[in-house]
């Protein structure tokens, strides 16, 4: 019988982000840590996550007045915090990454972690540019750093974390316990003196081994042996042997000191970092997302009002029309340019109501987890901001922009942190470079103890029992000592020359992509101002088209009522009136999404929004926000 015993002592476990099973109606947000237990046996229980909870937050009940949602911006902002899914799959990657963090603190490569953005919520656009299709990729529509994947941003990453082997720093005791009998005949007796030899043998032995960061590994055994034998010319029965060995070895070049033996566990801890500026960008880019479609719905809501007004115009005037006709003042001419008016101002509203309906549902869509309620999926939204336009917009100088934005993007943070985990692995490649030499010293001793056999016939002076087995053992009478030095130097090293160069060109490489970085966050500050500029400039020049169109229709119309003009000159004038008020409103919108796109671009969004990366973190927005 055998029997083997693995027991690794997890000693950093209190430092670990796994999420433990809780019922979902007491778990109302994703746990970010594991909690400590001193029971050793909870290093063998499995951590389990619970499934999602895809039940809707209770702020949108509470939103609901008379059948409709009325929401203004901030409302809509809360709520993406509470139930956007994409904000809720990238709040994952966070133990993820804390959970890799653990792997490596035992010595364990890390596995990454992914940090791209997810954008899976259509509708809204993402950096001011198109029109926002939705995203294709169930872990991150974007490629990010810290192990997101190969080649993301034009960037190799085969070398991170590239070196030497690194062993479990987690110790390990290994045991083993057996019962042996056995038996053989024998064809010549003169050895043992027995034609049929029996041997029986119980084995306890213990060992203990673990590597720390220093390149050094230390394992100590621990044997003990009792058997006994039917031959005479065994002087010992029972015979009990006693064994010890405790070795050091100590990694001289190539694996040598913290940097190339930590580097898993110091990236594990940059891409965790990193984790924590892509959730944050993640928040930034669903927040961007979420404005962009609140405009959008502000824009057909007041577009479909618009349109709404000139039909009803539109009607009023065909049927005075009628009334005319029918009193012969007018011919029917005028009555049929009134009719085909009045279609195409039916046709208008039909596309600005199935437009606004459109957007009622993107946006209930990226506010809520499910929309398994008829009533909800059905329910229209009310806007409760109007669009509206300060005489002038505070933005500073374009350098003081750039400045904060090259200090506060979050894109240049997570591409620095990246960074040094490339020239961690190139540190630890150089080193891998080195040959391998290895000092080894171990010390030991053995002790033997026995009963005298009376069928052997000689004297022995061995103590009787265990206990003098073991003094025999460490008394240091039978000692075995060893000291020496292992040598490995491979002639020509290209495996490891080529990962060294590699990791070098690696490192340069993602150099570029920082300064690279940096002329594209310049590039969009300059942009977004500009854009909001234009957007201004187009408000301006909408609402004097809309005044004078106003005043036109104005004179229009109370020309009609005086008998000087016609019912087609007064509708042409009230739909030049409804396309100036749609200009306005799609320049107004323009005007909205461009202050959006400087806040992003600047890095502000979550300062503009007062918005706590604590709660989008759990999942729970303040009552307040």
């Amino acid at each position: 019988m055998l029997v083997l015993l693995e027991v690794p002592l997890l000693a950093q476990v209190q430092q670990a982000t796994v999420t433990q099973t809780v019922p979902a109606a007491t778990q109302p947000a994703l746990r970010l840590d594991i909690p400590h237990s001193d029971n050793p046996l909870n290093s063998f229980r499995a951590t389990l996550v619970p499934k999602p909870n895809l039940a809707n937050s209770p702020r949108i009940d509470a939103l609901v007045k008379d059948g409709v949602l009325e929401l203004s911006l901030k409302d809509a902002i809360s709520l993406a915090l509470e139930n956007n899914l994409d904000i809720a799959i990238a709040r994952y990657n966070i133990p993820i990454a804390a959970a890799d963090v653990l792997r490596t603190q035992a010595g364990g490569s890390f596995r990454g972690v992914n940090t791209g953005v997810v954008q899976n919520t259509p509708g809204g656009g993402v950096g001011g540019f198109g029109p926002g299709p939705s995203g294709a990729g169930a872990g991150g529509t974007s490629g990010g750093a810290g192990g997101a994947g190969s080649g993301a941003s034009g960037l190799v990453s085969s070398t991170l974390g590239a070196g030497t082997n690194v062993a479990s720093y987690d110790p390990a005791i290994s045991g083993t316990f057996s019962i042996e009998h056995f038996a053989e005949p024998l064809s010549n007796t003169v050895v043992y003196g027995v034609p049929e030899l029996q041997q029986n043998t119980t084995t306890g032995n213990i060992g203990y081994t673990q590597a720390f960061p220093t390149g050094t590994s230390i394992s100590a055994v621990f044997d003990n042996n009792r058997g006994t034998t039917n031959s005479p010319e065994s002087f010992l029965v029972p015979a009990l042997n006693t064994y010890y060995h405790i070795a050091l070895q100590q990694q001289l070049l190539a694996g040598f000191g913290l940097g190339p033996n930590l580097r898993f566990l110091r990236i594990a801890k940059n891409n965790q970092r990193i984790s924590d500026e892509a959730f944050k960008l993640q928040v930034v880019t669903t927040v961007t997302q979420i404005a962009n479609m609140y405009w959008d719905l502000v824009a057909a809501y007041e577009d479909e009002g618009v349109k709404s007004r000139s039909l009803e115009f539109a009607r009023q005037t065909l049927e005075s029309g009628r009334k005319q006709l029918a009193l012969q003042a007018i011919p029917a001419m005028d009555v049929m340019k009134d009719e085909a008016e009045e279609a195409s101002r039916e046709q208008d509203l039909t596309i600005a109501k199935t437009t606004l309906q459109f957007q009622e549902l993107l946006i209930k869509n990226a506010l809520t987890k499910n929309l398994d309620d008829p009533n909800l999926e059905a329910m229209p939204v009310r806007p409760t901001d109007q669009s509206a336009m300060t005489d002038t917009t505070p933005q500073g100088p374009t350098e003081d922009m750039t400045a904060r934005a090259l200090k506060d993007r979050l894109e240049l943070g997570e591409s620095d942190i990246d960074l040094e985990n490339r020239r961690l692995s190139r540190d630890a490649a150089r080193n891998a470079l080195l040959p391998s030499v290895a000092l080894t010293a171990y010390y030991g001793g053995s002790g033997l103890a026995g009963l005298q056999n009376p069928a052997s016939g000689t004297i022995s002076t061995s103590p009787p029992d265990l206990a003098g087995s073991l003094r025999t053992a460490f008394n240091n009478s039978a000692p075995d000592y060893y000291v020496g030095v292992t040598v490995n130097v491979p002639l020509r090293n290209r495996v490891a020359k080529s990962d060294q160069y590699r990791a070098e060109l690696e490192t340069r490489q993602s150099e570029l992509r920082s300064e690279q970085l940096k002329k594209q966050i310049r590039i969009e500050v300059r942009n977004a101002q500009y854009a909001l500029e234009q957007s201004e400039a187009r408000v301006v020049s909408a609402r004097k088209g809309r005044d004078l169109a106003q005043k036109t229709f104005d004179i229009t119309a109370k020309e009609q009522e005086l008998g000087a003009g016609s019912n087609y000159q007064t509708l042409t004038a009230r739909r030049d009136l409804a396309a100036a008020e749609s200009t306005l409103v799609a320049a107004m919108t323009a005007y909205q999404k461009a202050k959006i796109e400087v806040d992003r671009a600047v890095g502000s969004t979550l300062e503009a929004n007062d918005i706590s990366i604590e709660s989008a973190k759990t999942g729970i927005a303040p009552s307040g926000q």
